[in-house]
Parts: C-alpha cells; sequence; structure tokens
C-alpha cells in the first residue's frame, strides 16, 4: 500500500511539473545559409534564421543576435546580423534574413545565433540558440568536370528521368506477374 501511495505521489509531482514548465515559451530557432556564385567570381552567402514559440506563452522583447560571421572575412550586402521584435506569440514564427559576400577563399563553420528572449514569471532574461550551419566552402575552385556534370545535370536531368520512368513502367508492364500464375485452377 506504502508503494502504491508513493508511485502515486511521485506521478503527481512529474505530472505537476510538466504542466508548470509548459506555461512558459519554448523557442526553436533553426539557421540556414546557401552560397551563390556570382559571374563576376564573387560568392554570396544568403543568411535566414526562423524561430518559433512552441510553448504555451508569449515571449517578450525577442532579440537575435548572429555574430558567427567575421569582419574580415565577409561583408554584409544586405539586412543586418541583429533583429529585435517586441513578441512572439505562442504558436507563432518569426524569420530574419541576411545576405554576406565572401572576403577570403576556405572553409567556414559557423556558431549558433543567439536569441534572448524576456518572460512575465522570470526577471533575468532567457536564451536560446540557434542550430548550426553546415561548412561552407567559401570561394572554392571548381575543377573543370565538375562544371561540366552540373551544366550536363541542369540541362538533361528532367529528360533522363522522365525516360527511367518510362522505362520502369514498360518493364512492369511487361514481366509477368508471379501470382497471377499460381492463382488460375486448371480444368
Amino acid at each position: 500500500m506504502a508503494n502504491l501511495l508513493l508511485k502515486a505521489f511521485f506521478s503527481l509531482f512529474l505530472i505537476s511539473t510538466a504542466t508548470a514548465a509548459g506555461d512558459s515559451p519554448f523557442i526553436i530557432a533553426h539557421k540556414k545559409a546557401s552560397l551563390t556564385r556570382l559571374k563576376s567570381g564573387a560568392e554570396r552567402v544568403s543568411v535566414s534564421i526562423d524561430i518559433y514559440n512552441q510553448g504555451f506563452s508569449t515571449a517578450y522583447d525577442v532579440s537575435l543576435v548572429d555574430h558567427s560571421w567575421p569582419q574580415d572575412a565577409f561583408d554584409v550586402i544586405s539586412g543586418n546580423i541583429s533583429q529585435s521584435w517586441e513578441k512572439l506569440d505562442a504558436g507563432g514564427v518569426l524569420s530574419h534574413s541576411f545576405e554576406l559576400e565572401g572576403k577570403r577563399q576556405g572553409m567556414f563553420y559557423g556558431a549558433p545565433a543567439v536569441i534572448t528572449f524576456r518572460i512575465p514569471t522570470k526577471a533575468a532574461p532567457q536564451e536560446a540558440y540557434s542550430t548550426s550551419i553546415l561548412p561552407l566552402d567559401i570561394l572554392a575552385e571548381i575543377t573543370p568536370e565538375k562544371k561540366f556534370d552540373l551544366r550536363l545535370l541542369a540541362k538533361y536531368g528532367s529528360q533522363i528521368s522522365v525516360i527511367s520512368i518510362v522505362a520502369l513502367f514498360v518493364y512492369l508492364m511487361v514481366t509477368p506477374s508471379k501470382s497471377s500464375g499460381a492463382s488460375k485452377k486448371k480444368r
């Protein structure tokens, strides 16, 4: 009986802890970066950060700072590396993007962006971190055979996939089914 009472008390404790934690915002941030090579030889990095509030209450004074882009390696072309919003409602999404231009060649490993926010029940600001990005090979040399393969894929990729699908369909129609021969009875 005492064991059952102890288990019930422990279960009640876990449930109350889960509901108390469920009343606060839960911030998730996803950071993406993509490279674009310009005809002039320069390379641009497009960065977008999506911030989601998966909690049950509003986050106030939301600010985003992404200091992972050193000034000696990147120039900000458009947008800012920081942004602030008044609030982020429960279930809401905020997006921010900016564009950079690479100054020097090499691999770049970006750190997560920092999101700070305030909730009414706590005096101290809360912090959340975005996902980090995959390594970027800035101003990488593209070999001639890679250029050729990419051009062929871009030019004939859709035709190759259509021909492959048609060939697979014809193959499936021509080959006999194994189950159809076994189900017929001899007379």
